[in-house]
């Protein structure tokens, strides 16, 4: 069973990877892959209804994800649709692809920290499409910003679905996993600036703008300021209604939603119908990329049919007991997080560490957040910013394999070395 499992993955994770030498959409690819790991493990299973649990709580576990996608589209939708990011795009003056790089790059990292990788990418490609008319240029700006987002979500208990586990699960604490894995983060994003920085010439050419359709939307100054920071101050409402309510972010980002569902309703009461509806939520929601969301859904039902099946907790026991090494261990499951989702990895590892052996703010959890937060980055669907970015700019898998990831994997090292060398340096005798 677990061997038939596996060669579905594998071939469904090929497709993926080779959309455009088979001419067979990825999402197509993703859903099929999904749907037929779960048949084989139920069919050559003897408790069918078992499985059928297992599937029903994964489900309920992927549902909370999509709809988080979903409404954090459709709030940056009708922030577009108002116009909204041009009070941060009028401020990005320069056309230089450098300095412009630098700037997007800095700007992820931190907004990734204070909202979360998956919702700081789909604000920063939308971003991307305001300032960048050339796709080359821009889907290369986008694989550097997933590289961004991963990095910045790393050391922020909020910034990252990684981070948010172990410190719910009390492993780490969140103001010393701030302290003890900003630099290495910061040196993962920087150690592929610096590479990119080299060879990047020129400026970018900027989106040229109709005037006769500029102001189409019929939205005023004052209408576009609220729109806008009411839909950015939902979204950085999230991590704090989590922490008060104990829900999960899918409820805050559906809150958020629902306010700014009313704020806009109430700006544009007074509007005729046609006006109306060009800047309505509901005019948001068609608007929403549904292929990149059904995409997530189809790689995540895959992954979750390892995971009930045994065979990441099999993996993980099997690195322990041949590795043993931490040094060696984290990295590897950092690596393998760009293969499958770095939920259920780390879902293993606390089953397989226990917190008696290894103390909150321990040595092996906060290497941990930080390989499984930015090892994702190497592969485009390795995590949830890069299946977004995917899903919205349709990026082209080898494509990001070839011109990213190696960036990623220098990224990734540099940052692991650097948290290394500091935890022996400064911290050697507190774990």
């Amino acid at each position: 069973m677990n061997t038939l499992i596996i060669c579905i993955f594998i071939l469904g994770y090929t497709a993926i990877a080779f959309e455009n030498s088979i001419k067979i959409n990825k999402t197509a690819a993703a859903l099929l892959t999904g749907v037929l790991c779960w048949t084989a493990y139920i069919l050559l299973s003897t408790d069918k209804q078992l499985i059928a649990a297992q599937l029903n709580e994964r489900l309920g576990e992927l549902s909370g994800i999509l709809f988080f996608l979903m409404g954090a589209m459709i709030i940056v939708e009708l922030i577009d649709a108002h116009d909204g990011f041009d009070i941060i795009t009028s401020r990005i003056t320069t056309v230089n692809k450098r300095r412009l790089l630098w700037i997007i790059c800095l700007l992820t990292f931190f907004l990734s920290a204070v909202l979360d990788n998956l919702t700081t990418a789909i604000i920063i490609v939308s971003l991307l499409r305001k300032l960048i008319d050339n796709r080359d240029d821009r889907i290369y700006f986008t694989g550097m910003v997933i590289i961004a987002a991963n990095a910045g979500g790393a050391w922020s208990p909020i910034g990252d679905v990684t981070t948010t586990m172990l410190w719910i699960g009390g492993q780490i604490s969140p103001v010393n996993i701030m302290l003890k894995l900003f630099i290495p983060s910061l040196a993962c994003l920087i150690v592929p600036l610096l590479i990119v920085s080299i060879k990047l010439k020129g400026n970018i050419s900027s989106p040229v703008l109709n005037p006769l359709e500029t102001k189409k939307n019929g939205a005023t100054e004052g209408e576009k300021k609220i729109i806008f920071f009411t839909g950015l101050g939902g979204l950085i409402f999230v991590p704090v209604f989590k922490t008060i309510t104990h829900l999960p972010p899918f409820m805050g980002v559906l809150l958020a939603l629902g306010i700014l569902w009313v704020v806009s309703e109430l700006l544009h009461s007074g509007k005729e119908k046609k006006d109306k509806d060009a800047l309505s939520a509901i005019n948001a929601l068609r608007r929403i990329d549904v292929q990149s969301i059904l995409f997530f859904l189809g790689i995540l039902t895959a992954i979750s049919a390892l995971q009930s099946a045994g065979l990441l907790t099999e993996l993980a026991l099997l690195m322990n007991q041949k590795i043993g090494n931490l040094n060696i261990i984290v990295p590897a499951i950092g690596l393998l997080s760009a293969v499958v989702d770095n939920v259920p990895l780390i879902a293993a590892s606390t089953g397989m560490y226990d917190l008696h052996t290894y103390p909150q703010d321990s040595y092996i959890w906060e290497f941990l957040a930080y390989c499984a937060g930015t090892g994702g980055s190497i592969l485009i669907i390795g995590s949830a910013a890069g299946v977004a970015a995917m899903g919205m700019e349709k990026i082209d898998f080898i494509w990001y394999l070839k011109k990213i990831g190696w960036l990623a994997v220098l990224g990734f090292i540099a940052g692991s070395l650097c948290y290394i060398v500091l935890e022996h340096l400064l911290y050697s005798g507190h774990n």
